[in-house]
């Protein structure tokens, strides 16, 4: 029997119209590791994972892969004309052949008991089943349906008839049954609940074969993965000396990635502060020599011959100085990259924030929420947790535009980051935006908008309707900072960003002395959460005269 195969990635460059997405990237990942694949917004993760899967063809490069990959586009990948039955019944076939070949090389076994080759077929079918459990695959494809919530769902409806949050899902449980050699996952957690996302990590911890995921999910980077792969371009590298991969947690990485990222900041400095001193000594005149003091007449010899020699160590001096410019400008330390980080406050600028509270009293939308009572002190931090369409999103709409709503009063300024990032004006670009909104001049804008870090120069010009969801997103948040909010609304703030600007985006709302409210899912903020909390249960029946469930916890 064959040993089971890794996925190998060797110097993968793609480039689309001329332009690189990835360039020399080499990854390895054998049986039975698990490694994240991380990176800013558009950075190559998906281009990478559709390469390994056979979907896209590299610009050059190779990759070796086993003969089973399955692959979880962010699109699910699924037939539109098949129904959720169909993409079961098609994850369970092949585990039905196994089993059926292996009872058959029994029996061809017991007839001919001799037989090397029957033998060694019959153990290597075996090894196959027993890897992927295949006998217990009928039972898991139900645990799986139901842990994530395909049971709900009719067998006869089709693909095409399903929204998002229901195709990744039945695309998820079809790749987790079928337990193939080398499982590929873009973006694999949107869309799952809490007991869906703790369902996928047991399954992917247990899986056999290599698990390459690319997801922005911390909780589940730092729970299943065995090594992470950073996509970002570093000097230092993610190891701190050049290489992009790191084995160990995601909890590892983060402190090595930091600490890396510290001491090429380090070095770019003293670079900086030698070169200043190294030109310093290449423009050392002869001149220079005992200025200011001519000779007398009894010590003209001796200030002849003490200036030749230092006149001459000036000269080498100045020479070496010159060689080691030139080695430094022929190899320099480059400059890091500007942090993606929101550098000026969230809160108002030069506005009291005294009347910036939030109250509500019987607030009902129809259908979707009803609430009581809420009230949110001036520049207090509440987060809003609940299952999907408990009414998150409707509470905070519903803030955004309390004049609408009986019972809500918000006061101040208001910014609402929607969950949706919705592109009303695709051929506007982010500097005619920020103009429009803020009344001021292109250029104005554009200074405006890069200190934020949050869209890069190149993109400033570009049209929204071209950039990315993430890029798209990015463009959101910035608008809303720019608005210089007394109370500032976050529905969902961690979807499609990078995991360095989520991180810089709650610290930055941990230091904003703004109303703040946010409406998320994401683990990893909610477990580090120190604030009051506002859990939402399930939405309201229509027609139904009880309150949604609702209860406020100060953790």
């Amino acid at each position: 029997m064959s040993a089971p195969s890794p996925l190998l990635v060797r110097d993968l460059v793609v480039s689309f119209d001329g332009a690189p997405v990835l360039d020399g990237v080499s990854l390895t990942v054998p049986p039975g590791h698990r490694v994240g694949l991380v990176g800013e917004n558009g950075s190559g993760k998906s281009t990478l994972l559709a390469c390994a899967a056979g979907m896209l063809a590299p610009t050059s490069g190779a990759v070796s892969a086993p003969a089973d990959v399955g692959y979880l586009p962010q699109d699910s990948g699924l037939d539109p004309t098949a129904t959720v039955g169909d993409v079961l019944r098609d994850a369970l076939a092949p585990l039905h052949r196994l089993t059926a070949e292996v009872e058959h090389l029994a029996g061809a076994l017991a007839a001919r008991p001799g037989d090397a080759a029957t033998s060694a077929a019959y153990d290597d079918a075996l090894a196959r089943a027993v890897a992927r459990d295949a006998w217990d695959a009928a039972r898991r494809a139900e645990v799986a349906a139901h842990a994530l919530g395909l049971e709900r769902i009719p067998a006869a409806r089709p693909v095409g008839a399903m929204s998002g949050g229901e195709r990744q899902p039945g695309a998820l449980a079809a790749l987790l049954v079928r337990r193939p050699d080398a499982l590929l996952l873009d973006e694999p957690t949107n869309h799952l609940d809490d007991a869906a996302l703790e369902f996928l990590e047991a399954e992917l911890v247990a899986m056999p074969g290599a698990v390459l995921v690319a997801s922005h999910d911390r909780v589940l980077l730092e729970r299943v993965c065995t090594g992470v792969v950073d996509l970002d371009p570093r000097h230092r590298g993610t190891d701190g000396v050049g290489g992009a991969s790191w084995t160990g947690s995601f909890a590892d990485y983060r402190a090595a990635k930091a600490a890396a990222r510290r001491r090429w900041e380090e070095q770019w400095l003293e670079e900086r502060e030698l070169v200043a001193d190294l030109r310093e000594r290449a423009v050392t005149r002869e001149g220079a020599v005992a200025h200011g003091r001519g000779p007398t007449d009894n010590d003209k010899f001796v200030h002849a011959f003490k200036g030749s020699r230092v006149q001459t160590a000036a000269r080498r001096r100045a020479r070496d100085a010159e060689r080691r410019l030139e080695r430094i400008v022929r190899d320099p330390v480059p400059r890091p990259p500007a942090r993606l980080r929101l550098d000026v406050d969230l809160g108002p600028a030069g506005t009291s924030t005294a009347a910036s509270g939030i109250r509500v009293r019987d607030l009902e939308v129809p259908g979707r929420l009803r609430l009581g009572r809420l009230d949110v002190t001036s520049g207090e931090h509440l987060l809003v947790t609940g299952p999907n369409g408990c009414g998150k999103s409707t509470l905070l709409a519903a803030l955004a535009d309390a004049g609408r709503h009986r019972g809500v009063e918000v006061g101040g300024r208001v910014a609402l980051l929607a969950q949706d990032t919705t592109v009303a004006q695709p051929r506007r670009t982010p500097q005619q935006l920020v103009a429009e909104r803020q009344g001021v001049p292109e250029a104005e804008a554009r200074s405006l908008l890069l200190p934020l870090g949050l869209v890069h120069p190149r993109d400033v010009a570009r049209p929204v309707g071209d950039l990315s969801l993430g890029q798209q997103r990015r463009l959101a948040l910035a608008l809303v900072v720019l608005t210089r909010p007394d109370v500032i609304l976050l529905d969902e703030p961690t979807n499609h960003l990078s995991l360095t600007l989520v991180d810089e985006l709650e610290d930055a709302v941990d230091a904003s002395p703004a109303t703040v409210v946010i409406a998320s899912h994401d683990r990893w903020l909610r477990r580090r959460w120190g604030g009051p909390e506002l859990a939402l249960g399930p939405a309201p029946r229509r027609g139904s005269s009880g309150a949604a469930a609702a209860s406020t916890v100060d953790r």
